[in-house]
């Protein structure tokens, strides 16, 4: 199977190259819930480029490594749910299962905040959710 018939990480019914592909090839993503399939689908690709490119400037790091230490397996994402919190902000909550090594199933549920930054979708951070 070639790369560009990949099925996509992210768990949309798509080829790599149609879904979250594009957006590693440096195309806008249109939305939060996007974005955030986008950077899913770069931690299971090893993708640091696209994770820094898509973090915002007030909380990017520096660098990122992404070969530091034991490797999880990704095996799945599910978003919960994606609101638009205002013109240029959006909230997605999902959870996301890896494991490490020979070692149980992680359930990794995360709140993350979107900001528009120059006109893209960029990750802000993660909020504990509300109770």
């Amino acid at each position: 199977m070639s790369i560009a018939s990949d099925r996509c990480p992210c768990g949309l019914p798509q080829a790599y190259a149609d879904c979250c592909g594009r957006y590693h090839a440096g195309e806008a993503a249109p939305d939060a819930e996007a974005l955030m399939r986008s950077r899913y689908s770069a931690y299971v690709r090893r993708d640091a480029g696209h994770l820094l490119a898509s973090w915002h400037s007030s909380t990017r790091p520096a660098a990122l490594d992404l070969d530091d230490g034991a490797q999880p397996v990704w095996l799945g994402l599910k978003v919960e749910s994606h609101r638009r919190t205002g013109d240029d902000s959006a909230e997605v909550v999902f959870v996301a299962r890896y494991r490490i090594g020979g070692g149980s199933v992680v359930r990794m549920r995360e709140h993350s905040r979107f900001l528009r930054e120059d006109g893209r979708w960029r990750y802000l951070d993660a909020v504990e959710p509300a109770a």
